[in-house]
């Protein structure tokens, strides 16, 4: 079995993992017949994903948190752009949070957020449902 030799830097493999979490979501969006699309770059667009059921087009946010509490306060980090949902992750636990974009802060387990599983299944059913 191969094994990592070289170590990784710490800001590498913080991006790593945020850059896992968008693979993972896109993954989950092909599994349930998503077309989905990764900008090159999303420096200032805010867009980390773009899906289409082939008419539409919606575009999305990853963020992944280092906590165990859904009742945490979270800030909007796209003001005045154009993005369809917001997707967080805890990386902590197995539970994500599906949002529509909203401004300043708000409580992650807010009302009209949707709570979801760490499990390709059970998001397509919760994303289902925005």
């Amino acid at each position: 079995m191969p094994i990592k030799q070289t170590p990784t830097k710490p800001e590498t493999a913080k991006f790593f993992k945020s850059i896992s979490y968008e693979t993972l979501a896109a993954s989950w969006f092909q599994m349930d017949g998503w077309e989905v699309f990764l900008p090159m770059t999303d420096h200032g667009s805010k867009t980390d994903l773009v899906i289409s059921d082939g008419t539409h087009f919606y575009r999305i946010q990853v963020k992944s948190l280092d906590t165990h509490d859904d009742n945490i306060v979270v800030e909007s980090q796209w003001e005045g752009v154009d993005i369809d949902y917001v997707l967080f992750f805890s990386r902590l636990d197995n539970w994500g949070y599906i949002t529509p974009p909203f401004r300043g802060k708000t409580r992650l387990n807010s009302d009209g957020h949707i709570r979801f599983h760490q499990h390709h299944k059970n998001f397509n059913m919760m994303f289902a449902r925005v």
